[in-house]
């Protein structure tokens, strides 16, 4: 996937000065991808996550942390290269089915759940005239069985979201859900920077991340469920949550200082209308269409500060 960002001068040079190493250490030539595609691809990963004035001293510490071999490896795939994803296939297909079986903890729900995902993954839709493929977002920053364990996840979750929707009403009446009172509509905020720096918070957070808080938060699943998706520890999870609950609750504050409210201003306003942003939370989480399951109490947010936690497991 390319990114629409224009590629730095300094990731430019980088990239040439790198290249024929880079290239090698791929074994892009085992899988047909020639230098000058290979290069493409760096400079949208380098542009991708370094500022327009980066430096070529920037962009070269870069583009030798990535995992150019996996890299290489999945953005063949992803243009339909059948040699690139035989051997895809030969080193992945039974990490994908180890990591399915965790998430979904029963044999023939595992590998339905891992199948799901190899049109996506090979690309066998077409948008635009261009192929569209799941592995032209990986970047190489991680490891790529880390990031198809967070695909899985992600599609378990999503599957997850669409059962709760098309749950029959017999269904609801028989758990007690029928004639439940129904949950207040959001209100309007009361400063509208509260909610544009909410919603800029989440979406820059990486895939892995949106999916732990959409998955506890939203879903309300365990440290331990969310923990079995990841293939982690439910300490992992523990520490990750709570790290990312500080970490937004200081990018959200940044956030309204820099659109003129001054600190006070901006704590007093997460903490009092931290109920009225489910609509950012929400889309900002959520990784499909519709509105994913979400419980509207002001316990469910991320990043208030009065916030009872959930039993681990």
């Amino acid at each position: 996937m390319r990114t629409t960002k224009p590629i730095p001068e300094g990731v430019q040079s980088a990239v040439a000065e790198l290249l024929a190493e880079l290239h090698a250490k791929s074994g892009c030539e085992k899988i047909g991808l020639t230098c000058e595609s290979f290069a493409v691809i760096l400079c949208d990963v380098a542009a991708k996550y370094l500022p327009t004035g980066a430096s070529q001293g920037e962009a070269r510490t870069l583009l030798l942390t990535l995992r150019v071999e996996e890299l290489a490896l999945a953005r063949a795939c992803a243009a339909g290269n059948n040699s690139a994803w035989e051997l895809f296939l030969i080193r992945y297909r039974e990490k994908l089915y180890q990591s399915a079986l965790r998430i979904a903890r029963e044999d023939s729900a595992a590998r339905d759940l891992a199948d799901s995902l190899y049109a996506e993954l090979y690309g066998t839709n077409t948008r635009e005239g261009e192929r569209v493929s799941k592995l032209a977002s990986f970047t190489g920053r991680g490891s790529l069985e880390g990031w198809l364990r967070t695909v899985l996840a992600q599609e378990f979750v999503n599957r997850y979201r669409r059962t709760k929707r098309l749950v029959s009403l017999d269904e609801e009446n028989e758990e007690g859900e029928r004639f439940a009172a129904p949950e207040p509509e959001p209100v309007p905020s009361a400063d509208a920077r509260l909610e544009s720096a909410t919603d800029s918070a989440l979406a820059a957070l990486p895939d892995e991340d949106r999916l732990v808080l959409g998955a506890y938060y939203l879903d309300g699943r365990t440290l331990a469920e969310v923990a079995r998706m990841l293939g982690v520890h439910e300490s992992t999870i523990s520490r990750k949550v709570d790290k990312l609950a500080k970490v937004l609750r200081k990018k959200i504050v940044a956030g309204m200082m820099q659109q003129g409210m001054s600190r006070r201003q901006a704590e007093e306003a997460l903490e009092v209308d931290v109920r009225d942003l489910q609509v950012n939370i929400r889309r900002s989480l959520a990784q499909e269409s519709g509105p994913p399951a979400f419980s509207g109490k002001k316990d469910a947010s991320p990043f208030g500060q009065k916030i009872a936690p959930r039993a681990k497991s």
